[in-house]
């Protein structure tokens, strides 16, 4: 998987705008440069935020279950973005633990 090529399903961090800083989930390639991502909470599935792959800084990490609902019926739930990233943020915490930061 070339997670460079930013996948549906994977996570990202908003490096530019008014969003920086937050965790999202591709919910859509538009093309090669450019992206919609949503969160769930904030930035809803309906209301996914057009972003290009140069302003997000693209996680290792794709959420299946994004993935395998995308592919079934063209859609997430907004309950399965904020799952998939809240998962995110306790797995990136606990290796940041580990690490000892």
């Amino acid at each position: 998987v070339d997670y460079r090529a930013g996948q549906i399903g994977q996570l990202v961090r908003v490096l530019k705008g008014k969003d920086a800083g937050t965790i999202g989930v591709i919910v859509e390639r538009i093309d090669d440069k450019f992206v919609r991502i949503a969160d769930g909470d904030k930035r809803k599935f309906d209301q996914a935020k057009r972003k290009s792959l140069q302003h997000l800084e693209l996680m290792s990490w794709i959420s299946e279950e994004v993935v395998n609902s995308l592919n079934e019926n063209g859609r997430v739930t907004n309950g399965k973005l904020r799952h998939a990233v809240i998962s995110f943020k306790q797995i990136t915490d606990t290796r940041t633990e580990e690490k000892g930061d």
